[in-house]
């Protein structure tokens, strides 16, 4: 089976330069890609700079995505909050959050969903970790610990198909390989840099995977109107999960 996954940190639909709303710019991102799962950091929902939408609703039925989960992490004081979404063109047969949360740093999450993926007479169950990661070194760390000693593997057979990914904030494109490769996972054949859009230097954002399931291609996306939707650039991954 042949997967386009994409992971971008949305910036709410507020554009890195202009700072204006415009949410019709990072549809016509991900549009231009036709993904068939998105992972998404940085929705919002009932918030006011964002006209009180439900973003992962709003882009979900834009990009024809009818399959969601999308969990809060950041309640905003003017109302609203904003977290993590997943959309999906497979049905979405469970969805669950992690809480990475630290204590007196803003509160971050991993979104999990569990897809099942079809094409043709082949069924296959995925699992997608969508996470978003804080602003310090040591918090990424003790945070993406957390997470791998929280278990969320323990009882998956090991050629089950897991996909990780999402806004690490990594500066230097280095934890995941010192903490989830050897927890089993796979990393990029590159790392893209994906921020900031207009003149992306560092490869903020990442995917890994485990399991019966292989990545083909990774980059970023670099469409013009991507360079001025978010403070992010898209990743574009490529996969080939195996047949059950």
């Amino acid at each position: 089976m042949q997967l386009r996954v994409l992971s971008y940190n949305i910036h709410k639909c507020i554009g890195g330069i202009d700072r204006r709303y415009q949410p019709e710019r990072v549809v016509a991102t991900i549009a231009h890609y036709r993904p068939d799962i998105v992972m998404l950091q940085e929705v919002d929902a009932g918030a006011q700079r964002s006209s009180l939408h439900q973003q992962s609703d709003m882009l979900g039925d834009a990009l024809g995505l009818r399959h969601r989960a999308w969990f809060p992490n950041v309640a905003l004081r003017s109302g609203g909050h904003y977290g993590n979404a997943i959309l999906s063109r497979f049905p979405c047969r469970s969805a669950s959050n992690l809480d990475l949360s630290l204590q007196r740093r803003k509160a971050r999450s991993v979104l999990h969903a569990v897809l099942r993926v079809r094409q043709g007479s082949a069924t296959q169950t995925l699992h997608v970790f969508n996470l978003h990661l804080g602003l310090r070194q040591d918090e990424r760390r003790r945070q993406l610990v957390r997470f791998l000693d929280s278990h969320p593997f323990a009882h998956m057979h090991a050629r089950t198909p897991v996909i990780v990914a999402g806004d690490f904030n990594d500066v230097y494109g280095t934890l995941g390989a010192r903490l989830l490769v050897p927890a089993g996972f796979r990393p990029m054949p590159t790392a893209p840099r994906t921020f900031p859009a207009f003149a992306p230097l560092r490869p903020l954002d990442a995917l890994f995977v485990r399991g019966d399931v292989q990545i083909r291609r990774a980059a970023r996306g670099e469409i013009a109107i991507a360079r001025r939707a978010s403070d992010h650039l898209p990743l574009v991954v490529d996969l080939e999960l195996a047949t059950a």
